[in-house]
């Protein structure tokens, strides 16, 4: 199948979309990359999606009004997407929307909203189109992510330990030890990175990790941000914007630089403390933060002596690995197999995940069999 994926992380920086070509035999996908490509959000959408976020108050209006400009937005990327990698042919649309939303009470997810209305996806390109991907693993006692820890665990699972680590707007590792899976968010990634930036500068983002590099981190500041609660919870644990607010910058006293400075470091200590206790062989990166060389920087340095390599070195690109996730996802849904795997979300039983929109042509779907075993990425 040609499956397309889109997404857009909790940076709300961009929607990216990957375009794979997928198989299943014997228990192994092969998944084949077919290309993949970044859509900024227009500045005005940006700034809307960005006004939704908590603390913020909103209207139904402005969830419904949003909800359809995504979905718009999704369907003229993944059209825009197939037409460049696959020759206009597609199979399956697979789209995880936007996070605006992850309800965590009593240190459990029990809701989270995401929007994009697959409809518009479906008219724009008549395909049959998965969405609405975490609810059901919520529902049955799960996180809900990172669903990152399916496409970790088939692909690098089953050797020495090692962690797979996205640093989207919030970082997420999945800890593979032979057969055993544990996945968790650790903390904020670029979503602070990205406020702070904002606030200071105006610019969506510290652009090659600039400032930070020029600046100091401050020790008190520090100090405070790592106080947080949140780091010392076991896993499984997930969370997201509605902790991690634009409040969490707020600190006048401290220096543009030095601010993005004490930012970076918090993601690597906190990311560095979630790995540690687990004896890894390597850490596998990817997300938008392995293009901040300050982050990595700090990274390196407090993982050591594990080595931090990319995803990149590895066959699928750092940038786009969520997208070609989703595209996996949509694929396991439309095959009727579980979309998570053991310890991945903390969910007592994996289930199909996400709701499946008609197409224009009638619905055939394969009859389900055993979950897959290993997932092989090959050359384009």
């Amino acid at each position: 199948m040609i499956v397309a994926g889109l997404i857009s992380g909790t940076s709300v920086d961009a929607l990216d979309v990957a375009v794979a070509d997928l198989t299943l035999a014997d228990g192994v996908i092969t998944l084949r990359p077919l290309g993949a490509q970044e859509h900024p959000w227009p500045s005005d959408l940006r700034t809307r999606l960005l006004a939704l976020l908590p603390p913020a108050a909103t209207s139904a209006g402005e969830i419904c009004d949003l909800d359809q400009a995504v979905g718009q937005a999704t369907a003229e990327a993944a059209v825009a997407a197939l037409a460049r990698f696959a020759d206009g042919r597609g199979d399956l649309i697979a789209s995880h929307g936007q996070t605006v939303f992850h309800r965590v009470v009593d240190g459990h997810a029990r809701g989270t909203l995401q929007l994009g209305q697959p409809a518009w996806v479906v008219e724009a390109t008549g395909l049959p189109v998965v969405s609405d991907l975490r609810a059901r693993d919520i529902a049955a006692g799960g996180e809900g992510a990172p669903l990152a820890s399916t496409l970790d665990a088939l692909w690098l699972g089953g050797g020495p330990p090692r962690a797979a680590l996205n640093l989207g707007g919030i970082a997420n590792v999945t800890v593979l030890d032979g057969e055993s899976v544990l996945a968790f968010d650790t903390g904020p990634a670029s979503c602070l990175l990205d406020a702070a930036a904002q606030r200071r500068t105006g610019e969506p983002c510290d652009r090659d990790g600039r400032l930070a590099l020029a600046g100091r981190v401050d020790e008190l500041l520090l100090a405070r941000l790592l106080a947080e609660p949140y780091y010392a919870k076991a896993a499984p644990k997930s969370t997201g914007r509605e902790l991690f607010t634009t409040e969490y910058v707020d600190a006048p006293d401290v220096a543009d630089a030095d601010l993005l400075a004490t930012l970076t470091e918090l993601t690597a200590v906190t990311v560095a403390d979630a790995c540690r206790p687990y004896g890894l062989t390597e850490v596998v990166a990817s997300g938008g933060g392995v293009r901040n060389p300050a982050l990595l920087a700090a990274l390196r340095h407090r993982l050591a002596p594990t080595p931090l390599v990319t995803t990149d070195e590895r066959g699928l690109p750092a940038d786009a690995k969520e997208a070609y996730l989703v595209a996996l996802l949509g694929f396991l849904t439309w095959h009727q197999l579980p979309g998570v795997v053991p310890g991945g979300t903390g969910s007592s039983v994996p289930h199909v995940l996400g709701r499946l929109s008609p197409g224009d042509a009638p619905l055939h779907l394969p009859a389900p069999g055993p979950p897959p075993r290993l997932l092989v990425v090959t050359p384009p």
